[in-house]
């Protein structure tokens, strides 16, 4: 497991492989991975924006971005945690992403960055 954490936000990257799929006629590498959000500050905080930059060794960089995660932009309270689940698609079995969630602080209404550490994406061969 990584973890890293910015402003008393502690994030906790776990990985899996999920073997190959087609997408159209192509062959990809399957990963998810499980991100745990904790608030370990005395503040109320909401996840508003994510922002990801997935390194795939065949098919070069990918940024995805958008409003909340999975759906959601949850409000953490002081030590409360919240735990999605995710995924993607990578042309080589090898790659890494990495990123941050954009936060406000509900009392202050000061916006801040919560950096998401690199974690790899390796198939098992290569893991041995």
């Amino acid at each position: 497991m990584i973890q890293q954490i910015t402003k008393g936000i502690k994030i906790s990257v776990e990985t899996n492989y999920n073997g190959t799929n087609y997408r159209g006629n192509k062959l990809y590498h399957l990963f998810s991975y499980t991100i745990t959000i904790e608030n370990t500050s005395l503040d109320i905080v909401k996840l508003t924006d994510r922002f990801w930059t997935i390194y795939d060794s065949l098919n070069g960089t990918e940024i995805v971005s958008g409003e909340g995660v999975v759906g959601q932009t949850p409000t953490l309270y002081p030590n409360q945690k919240y735990t999605y689940n995710s995924g993607c698609f990578l042309a080589s079995n090898l790659g890494a992403m990495k990123g941050f969630y954009t936060m406000i602080n509900l009392e202050t209404f000061e916006q801040f960055k919560v950096f998401i550490p690199t974690f790899q994406l390796t198939t098992p061969v290569l893991s041995n």
